[in-house]
């Protein structure tokens, strides 16, 4: 395979098939220049850390290093696809900028050192923290790329262990607002749909995720059936002229900010005639009267006002979604990460219960994850959580837990809420927290408002440290940097957006002293001497296998029942669903075909939130709301949006990602077919917008906030009027002790995003502020040549009005 044809075409050549059919195989395989396929001396399984579609592959082995990888055909997810991530990121842990030692901050800088300093360092800081602060002083923030049993690990350590309650994923980031949707809907989390539905769905919705550039093999799929015999209608909800947007049957561009009246507007259409299933909705829910009364008033024409829809295009996308015999839905950033976000993402699931369309062949709902193992942190309890999908506020889940770890539960912190990334934040900024541990993310990039971030993390007060493979713009920042070793160089599991469960086998050694991620935690542990109720340590592992054995045992009877899963079952039959239990061997394609849901009152994960202000609801009134634990549909009031444009600022920004980076680009930026592809931040205006402003493409144009500024070429594309687009990805890297010169435009589109999070799942807003532009300089020849040559945005319709 050719690099350059899967940069231009992410999605690969078509296999067309038809409703109810095996979407076919297509193994696809990139191997370094040089190689033959015949000179690779070992396949190694593994699948995708670079998305949460989890793509089944393995590694290309020769002479002990990484040469490629190709997709594995027999998998239930890809059947052999991957995507451009996948095809070339491998060639990140060949990088020579690779983290090799620990460093250690003496005199201001990071110096080398070895483990058993920097650990002693950590340990010992740790230590005097607890015994003259408190376990309140102690903070974990992880990212959504380690495996299970390392998050489960880091939780046992964090929680059961030094009993703190700031521990939080960056899944924070991109799929706190799905699993708040789904508990707020069923109960419980855990993803409803499968990706097989893409097979037999007769409407395919997608709401504010841009499939094509986030999970380009779900969409390679989506597009199969698009281009089969009797195609599903598709539905897209998105500001942007997407690929998606072009493939839709309907594309609803509606006013950032407004998703919540959009979604209202389509319940209030299905309610009004009569496309609901009456019976399913008496026999398996609560709440279906304060629903229609809320909606009442939000016709297609009221939404049309105040989302810039036309109303017709609105009945119309109510009426193939009412009129479906198979609907399946999937919902991501566009909705995640905007006002009013885990209300108009419940909607979403108010649609399937309205119309009964759960557990059935077609019939789903996906509120997808955006990181490869978000999942893993939200079941282990590594984010907003308690492990196996427990409810902090239900005495007996807490007891259970206790159980299991042998500790006492009081010394399990459920006081409150566990403390959610946003707060941890702010409890670092006042002092609270002075002890800061971040492994394999990079807040000084992916946060909002980084000025504020850099401050925050700079402070004198504070112990940072930073567990990473790279010198990241955060490991910068701290005063000890631990090098870890990542995927392909480790093993453990992981689990994708619609529950498969894979195991990833080590292929090659790590670079130099760089140690996996549990190894480091375990070796924390020891030193901090941590114990169970017996005397024995808290954590006494030594493999990645004895951790899953035992996180078997804590998720075994709950949602996310992993029981019937061993290492051996995956390494003989691929990806597996969960729950996974001796009643279900095989797996669980999809959740709630019965209609029964994990939302009684003594089951349930939590009791759920008020939508507009997030205050949680006691037990009580849960117990009162919903004593036999039916699924719950909830309804929210539309509000305005808190920042909206105005005259100072009369443009939305929204921000978003590019299918050739990951994140940061701490690994994508080091790929050279990836970084060629999309070297540079730029900014994306509607075309009637740039001719306006008498600019053209190719511009050097500053973007404001309140709160930053940046710098960025500018491009055009189908994105609405009024809305401009930044990708997140582009830091101030530039190699080893590379920053950006204080008092210069910046390049990561966080410097203007406002501290601001939804009120019931804490996720940050980043679609949700206002912006000024202005010339910096007009565009030269060179400039117009290489935005030419570039490839980002895909598939934009360039001249779009």
């Amino acid at each position: 395979m050719k690099a350059h044809d899967r940069i231009t075409n992410p999605w690969g050549a078509r296999t067309p098939y038809a409703p109810g059919q095996r979407w076919p195989e297509r193994v696809d395989m990139y191997l370094a220049d040089g190689v033959d396929e015949r000179e690779v001396q070992r396949w190694v399984p593994t699948a995708s850390i670079f998305h949460s579609n989890g793509d089944a592959m393995d590694i290309a082995v020769r002479d002990g290093t990484m040469v490629g990888v190709r997709g594995r055909g027999g998998d239930r997810v890809n059947h052999g696809r991957l995507g451009p991530k996948d095809l070339f990121g491998w060639q990140a842990n060949r990088s020579p900028d690779r983290l090799t030692t620990p460093l250690i901050r003496r005199r201001g800088r990071l110096v080398e050192t070895d483990w058993d300093t920097a650990m002693s360092v950590i340990a010992a800081r740790t230590q005097e923290l607890l015994d003259t602060r408190g376990p309140g002083s102690i903070g974990f923030y992880t990212t959504g790329q380690l495996f299970l049993e390392e998050y489960y690990a880091l939780t046992m350590l964090a929680r059961g262990g030094i009993g703190t309650n700031h521990l939080d994923g960056n899944t924070r980031l991109c799929t706190a607002t799905a699993g708040e949707a789904l508990k707020e809907s069923f109960g419980c989390d855990g993803q409803p749909g499968s990706y097989a539905d893409v097979d037999h769905a007769d409407v395919i919705a997608l709401y504010g995720h841009n499939v094509a550039e986030t999970q380009t093999v779900l969409w390679s799929r989506m597009l199969d059936r698009l281009e089969g015999a009797d195609p599903p209608a598709l539905i897209c909800v998105d500001p942007r002229s997407t690929p998606v947007a072009q493939a839709a049957t309907i594309h609803l561009a509606p006013r950032p900010g407004t998703n919540l009246m959009l979604m209202n507007a389509l319940l209030h259409e299905l309610i009004v005639n009569d496309r609901v299933d009456h019976e399913y909705i008496e026999a398996h829910t609560v709440g279906f009267a304060e629903l229609r009364k809320q909606v009442a008033e939000c016709t297609p024409e009221r939404a049309a006002q105040i989302c810039d829809v036309p109303a017709a295009e609105l009945r119309e996308a109510a009426r193939l979604i009412g009129t479906g015999e198979r609907v399946l839905s999937t919902v991501l950033q566009g909705f995640y990460q905007a006002h009013q976000a885990t209300a108009a993402a419940v909607q979403v699931n108010n649609i399937h219960l309205v119309r009964g369309m759960l557990g059935r062949p077609g019939c789903g709902v996906l509120q997808m994850n955006g990181q490869p193992t978000a999942e893993n942190t939200r079941e282990c309890g590594a984010n907003g959580d308690l492990p196996g999908f427990r409810n902090w506020a239900n005495d007996s889940h807490v007891e259970e837990l206790a159980r299991i770890w042998n500790v006492d539960a009081a010394h399990i912190p459920h006081y409150s809420a566990p403390t959610h990334l946003m707060q941890i934040m702010r409890f670092v900024e006042d002092g609270s927290i002075r002890f800061l541990y971040v492994s394999g993310t990079n807040p000084a990039v992916s946060l909002p408002e980084l000025a504020r971030i850099r401050s925050v993390l700079s402070q004198r007060r504070l112990s940072l440290v930073v567990q990473d493979i790279f010198l990241s713009e955060t490991a910068q920042l701290a005063d000890v940097v631990l090098p870890a070793a990542t995927w392909g160089e480790k093993t453990g599991t992981f689990t994708n957006s619609d529950r498969t469960v894979h195991l990833s086998e080590k292929a090659v050694d790590p670079p130099g002293a760089a140690r996996p991620d549990l190894d480091i935690f375990l070796d924390y542990a020891r030193r901090l001497d941590l114990r169970n109720a017996d005397g024995a340590p808290l954590l006494p592992w030594r493999t990645p296998e004895e951790v899953f054995e035992q996180w078997k045992r804590c998720s075994a009877g709950r949602p996310c029942d992993y029981s019937g899963i061993g290492y051996a079952m995956l390494r003989d039959r691929g990806g597996i669903q969960w729950p996974c239990t001796e009643d279900s061997p095989d797996g669980t394609e999809r959740l709630y075909s019965d209609g029964r849901f994990r939302a009684r009152p003594d089951d349930c994960e939590n009791y759920g939130r008020d939508l507009i202000t997030g205050a949680p609801l006691e037990p009580t009134e849960y117990r009162a709301m919903n004593p036999e634990g039916r699924a719950i549909i909830k309804a929210a009031q539309y509000l305005p949006l808190h920042e909206p444009p105005c005259e100072q600022y009369p443009y939305a920004l929204i921000t978003g990602r590019t299918v050739y980076h990951f994140h940061t680009r701490t690994k994508t930026g080091r790929v050279p077919q990836l970084q060629e592809a999309a070297p540079e931040v730029w900014v994306e205006m509607a075309a009637a917008d740039v001719r306006r402003e008498g600019w053209t493409e190719g511009d050097l144009v500053r973007v404001r906030t309140v709160r930053g500024h940046v710098a960025a070429r500018l491009r055009i594309s189908g994105i609405r009027p009024g809305v401009v687009f930044l990708p997140f990805h582009y830091g101030y890297w530039d190699g080893p002790g590379g920053n950006r010169p204080k008092g210069t435009d910046g390049t990561a589109a966080n410097e203007l995003t406002p501290t601001e999070w939804d009120p019931a799942s804490k996720q940050p807003l980043f679609k949700s502020g206002a912006a000024a532009l202005e010339l910096v300089r007009a565009a030269t020849r060179a400039d117009k040549s290489a935005i030419a040559e570039e490839r980002a945005p895909v598939g934009a319709r360039r001249g779009a009005s």
